[in-house]
């Protein structure tokens, strides 16, 4: 599975942000997908995540309310909407591949199997 993650760039507090993760090499459809990014000098965190027919959806407190996972399985990919972005959501963020669960969502990173390259937003204060 190969995830490009793709979206990111420089805004200002306020601002909103679309970033998009398209896979290949095999379908996600049947599987959670997730969301995470990491700061400098910070270790790698959850955002969202999302399962297999986009019903179920899990935030990290901070961003609950402001962004929203959703998905598009018959385009491969997944989304996650930033709105009101604050320069604490300045990161690399990520978007991984949870193989083991379709309808299980964990906030664990190792338990995801496959990532993407990171794409990095910049929040500007």
């Amino acid at each position: 599975v190969q995830l490009q993650a793709s979206g990111g760039g420089l805004v200002q507090t306020g601002d909103s942000l679309r970033l998009s993760c398209a896979a290949s090499g095999r379908t996600v459809s049947s599987y959670v997908m997730g969301w995470f990014r990491q700061a400098p000098g910070k270790e790698r965190e959850f955002v969202a995540a999302i399962n297999w027919n986009g019903v179920g959806t899990f935030y990290k407190d901070s961003v609950r309310g402001r962004f929203t996972i959703s998905r598009d399985n018959a385009k491969n990919t997944v989304y996650l909407q930033m709105n009101r972005l604050k320069p604490e959501d300045s990161a690399l963020y990520y978007c991984a591949v949870d193989l083991d669960n379709e309808v299980k969502i964990t906030t664990r990173p190792a338990q995801y199997d496959y990532w993407g390259q990171g794409t990095l937003v910049t929040v500007s204060s």
